[in-house]
């Protein structure tokens, strides 16, 4: 990977949908430079896909919390399919330290949060949980 290829990135990172033609006129390459590195990075795996990333407003109305678990060594992969299962836990993460996974969860109301909370702590091989909730976002990257 070369720099014109980490400033296309980093172009796309900010904005996905910007027309080739615009990146090729910022990086000051021509169309056809930009529409072949996009597709060797996609073929490459470098650009896994495009999301959608929704705005403030939306995450406004939702109440989102980090959820820390000690678990059973052997619940292992068990537990990472029934975490799966529940739709309010958008993202789980192994984890080095006091705790051995990391996960984010989502929730509408305070009531769901709390039940989704005691379904994952009533999970087998979890063995204690700890949970934060999160009050306001003040640095967002994307990955």
């Amino acid at each position: 990977m070369d720099k014109l290829d980490k400033r296309l990135l980093s172009e796309l990172r900010t904005n996905a949908r910007i027309p080739i033609s615009s990146l090729a006129a910022t990086l000051g390459v021509a169309r056809t430079t930009i529409q072949a590195r996009i597709q060797r990075l996609e073929q490459n795996g470098t650009i896994a896909g495009y999301s959608l990333r929704l705005g403030d407003a939306f995450a406004a109305g939702q109440i989102r919390a980090t959820v820390l678990l000690q678990v059973d060594p052997k619940a292992g992969a068990n537990l990472f399919s029934r975490l799966k299962s529940i739709s309010a836990v958008q993202e789980a993460h192994t984890a080095s330290g006091r705790f051995d996974v990391i996960l984010q969860v989502v929730a509408q109301t305070t009531a769901e949060l709390d039940a989704v909370l005691d379904h994952i702590g009533e999970m087998t091989g979890v063995l204690s949980s700890e949970s934060l909730i999160q009050l306001r976002s003040k640095i967002k990257r994307s990955a």
